[in-house]
């Protein structure tokens, strides 16, 4: 059957969210509570831990399966605007942002800041940091890494949503 990358990730969300709960249901079936004077067999849940487990099985399988198809998606696809495959691109992203946090705290300095380190609060001599480069420059460079981003998300998302490949059944 035919998937988007979006799609394939919504199925794996999906299979892993039945595994948890058929798990939850192992662990909770495979003890039960009886009183004292109580018969066990009138209050035992039904259980089959044999079937369980290959239902378990089964589960696993896919969820391998459909990430081994989505892997090799992701590193097959190239994005035509950004000349990258899609896992070149989610390893760019957070590059992308790191450099966007560093230059959108550069961004907010002033040239000539004082000095406010708690050690020297008891000095009477007032100490300055100073920038070392050009506000206006980390500025310009802020304003092109996030449209780089924003791009790159946007190429990204169109793939994501629109491009399929096969997931056998």
């Amino acid at each position: 059957m035919k998937y988007t990358s979006a799609e394939a990730a919504k199925l794996i969300k999906s299979l892993n969210e039945q595994r948890s709960a058929l798990a939850t249901e192992i662990i909770k079936k495979s003890t039960f509570p009886a009183a004292m004077g109580e018969d066990p067999e009138t209050v035992r849940p039904e259980f089959n831990l044999t079937e369980a487990l290959r239902t378990l099985d089964k589960l696993e399988e896919r969820i391998r399966q459909v990430k081994h198809e989505l892997n090799i998606f992701n590193a097959t696809t190239v994005i035509p605007e950004i000349e990258m495959t899609i896992d070149q691109v989610l390893i760019y992203i957070p590059q992308l942002s790191y450099r966007k946090d560093i230059l959108g705290e550069m961004s907010r300095r002033l040239p000539k800041e004082r000095d406010m380190s708690p050690y020297l609060s008891s000095s009477p001599i007032v100490n300055y940091i100073y920038a070392n480069y050009e506000i206006e420059d980390a500025k310009k460079e802020l304003k092109e890494v996030s449209e780089k981003l924003t791009q790159v998300q946007l190429a990204l998302d169109r793939v994501n949503s629109t491009v399929s490949f096969e997931i056998p059944d």
